[in-house]
């Protein structure tokens, strides 16, 4: 059987190959992290959209004429919808901020002085 032998770097050659005391995280960095968080959540919920509406869908089909059922299934499409239309509306807003004041609210740029 053999073994392979995994190197050990030193500290300084470890800095040299980009480990991480070459990237030191600063309040810069926040920026990044915000525009990360906002695009997984407008993600998050086009999949959310997408299941609600699909569920809906299916409730409405095995719904068999039931009554109740139907309006289970009506709940949750306009729920589904009134979702959509609240983050539509939402950036939309925001569009209109940046139209009046110049100021682009949709991109997060810290200039912050180091």
């Amino acid at each position: 059987m053999k073994f392979f032998s995994v190197p050990v770097y030193a500290a300084e050659q470890w800095s040299n190959l980009g480990g991480p005391d070459t990237d030191v995280a600063t309040i810069g960095s926040l920026a990044g992290l915000f525009k990360n968080v906002l695009v997984a959540l407008g993600g998050f919920a086009g999949v959310v959209l997408f299941v609600m509406v699909v569920a809906s869908g299916f409730t409405f089909l095995f719904s068999g004429g039931d009554a109740k059922q139907l309006e289970k299934a009506k709940g949750t499409f306009t729920a589904a919808l009134t979702g959509l239309a609240l983050i539509a509306v939402s950036y939309l807003i925001l569009l209109l901020i940046k139209q009046f004041t110049g100021f682009d609210v949709t991109k997060f740029d810290l200039n912050i002085q180091k």
